[in-house]
């Protein structure tokens, strides 16, 4: 009898613990983590101690980040995802006047002015999060008329393109284009035409054309980036010096902090460069392995798409998991040559405290919509175990009475 209880009271713990966390994405959100806190260790003590005369400045400092970042995803797993749709339109007028101080009051670094505060709070990566929470939002409630220009291509244009636009003069094109395509692909998955699609897409890859050529910055990169097809052995600086990581690090690294790449010139190594780092110290190998989380991190986030209870869940779950991988395959990318010089943090791995924090924010809210699922799916369950019962115990009575029936003929 003991034993059937206890074996009853850990199922029972079993079950709200899942009810509660996705397992799957939790392991793959600390794996990244882990992986993360020792490569900045590893990638930031030259750099800090030559630019802060500190050589542990930079690793505390992500250490505080990720201590925020956790404190946000907690307070947005517990928070009910449909709790965003009254702070939609307000959560948009801070980031368009954050976008606007950055451009006014914003410090210049590397040809772009896109923090305040001495480089330590950029807008710009916390408008991505809140750009799929309104584009979800806006998607949900007018997913009726979608199809109608007045009311479903115009205005989302109109929305990218105030968000995108004020990103664009900072400049950042990797992060304007990163919001124009997940615009795209979040209208894809509330229903909208193809034929819409490829006149967003279109239009969006026009205005960053025209961006590009009358910035110098676009302009360098775009050069670099075309020199290096034709020829890898005249390609960037920067990324010329990302493969030479990679081919010292051969198949399984040359160890945690024995790289000597970062120490020789390779660009910010804890930020922008931070894969570099990896594919030294931790080779091919470990290289794939980050690849597949990301990977891996993609298809839970789909699968909590698929599983969500309303359209509202499917689209956040969507935009926020396509967000996380687009920017670290467009970061891995960039340091092996595959696109343009980007300038954008690997999630969860670069220094970085603004873009840890809005990673972790947004999985939070990933975290919210898996357990409000698993939570609507236990409900249901529930409830189709009772209907089962009763129909059983009308059966059983049915056959009772009818036994009864039959004794009293007798």
């Amino acid at each position: 009898m003991n034993d059937r209880k206890s074996a009853r009271a850990r199922q029972s713990l079993w079950q709200m613990i899942d009810l509660h966390v996705d397992m799957p994405l939790l392991l793959i959100i600390f794996t990244l983590l882990v992986i993360g806190v020792l490569m900045v260790y590893s990638a930031s003590w030259d750099f800090s101690l030559v630019n802060y005369g500190d050589s542990t400045q930079m690793f505390r400092r992500q250490l505080f980040s990720l201590s925020v970042g956790l404190v946000a995803a907690l307070a947005t797993s517990i928070i009910h995802y449909h709790y965003w749709r009254k702070y939609a339109v307000h959560l948009v007028a801070l980031m368009v006047v954050g976008l606007a101080m950055v451009l006014i009051i914003g410090e210049v670094r590397y040809g772009s002015a896109r923090a305040l505060s001495s480089g330590s709070y950029m807008p710009g990566e916390l408008a991505k999060v809140i750009t799929i929470i309104y584009l979800s939002v806006w998607l949900y409630s007018k997913r009726n008329v979608l199809s109608e220009v007045g009311f479903g291509i115009a205005p989302l244009v109109v929305i990218i393109g105030v968000i995108g636009g004020l990103i664009m003069l900072q400049p950042d094109l990797s992060a304007a284009a990163t919001i124009v395509l997940l615009g795209a692909i979040m209208f894809f998955l509330a229903g909208g035409e193809l034929k819409q699609i490829a006149y967003m897409l279109g239009g969006g890859a026009l205005l960053g054309w025209v961006v590009v050529q009358f910035s110098t910055t676009g302009r360098v990169r775009m050069a670099g980036f075309l020199q290096g097809l034709q020829d890898p052995t005249t390609a960037d600086y920067h990324v010329l010096r990302s493969l030479e990581a990679f081919v010292k690090g051969g198949w399984f690294g040359v160890g945690i902090g024995q790289a000597d790449t970062k120490l020789t010139g390779l660009p910010v190594p804890p930020t922008d460069s931070i894969f570099a780092v990896v594919g030294e110290e931790l080779g091919l190998i470990g290289s794939t392995f980050l690849i597949l989380l990301f990977g891996a991190l993609l298809w839970r986030g789909l699968t909590i798409a698929r599983n969500a209870p309303d359209m509202l869940g499917s689209l956040l779950a969507a935009g926020i998991s396509l967000w996380i991988t687009i920017e670290a395959f467009i970061n891995m990318g960039v340091m092996v040559g595959v696109f343009p010089f980007a300038g954008n943090a690997l999630p969860f791995i670069s220094y970085g405290g603004s873009n840890l924090v809005a990673a972790l924010f947004a999985v939070g809210i990933l975290m919210n919509i898996a357990r409000v699922s698993k939570v609507d799916q236990h409900r249901k369950e529930r409830i189709a175990d009772a209907t089962a019962r009763g129909r059983r115990g009308e059966r059983g009575r049915s056959v009772s009475r009818a036994r009864r029936a039959a004794r009293v003929g007798r």
